[in-house]
């Protein structure tokens, strides 16, 4: 709940040179009642089944992330090899010229 760092009834701090009037009614204060509270968080109840499910996709995620993680690493080696292979065949046919 927020609560002002004002305060919202201030005490009276000059010289009040009014005097009551007699012919207004008091109005008693009233405070409002209290709201009532509400839980912090729902309960989530998860049957053996939506546990299953659960652990069966996110095993699923797991095993696609990984394969595309290794096709990438997979693509890069053979792009490096295959450039790799280039520059010494470059290399190998400058020196037979020579």
């Amino acid at each position: 709940m927020l609560r002002p760092k004002i305060p919202t009834n201030p005490l009276l701090t000059g010289i009040v040179t009014e005097t009551a009037r007699s012919d207004v009614p008091a109005v008693p204060h009233q405070t409002p009642a209290p709201a009532p509270m509400a839980p912090a968080r729902p309960t989530v109840q998860l049957t053996p089944g939506a546990v299953v499910a659960v652990i069966g996709g996110g095993t699923a995620v797991v095993l696609v992330v990984g394969a595309v993680l290794v096709s990438m690493l997979l693509a890069v080696t053979a792009a490096s090899l295959a450039i790799s292979a280039l520059v010494i065949r470059s290399l190998v046919a400058s020196q037979n010229h020579c």
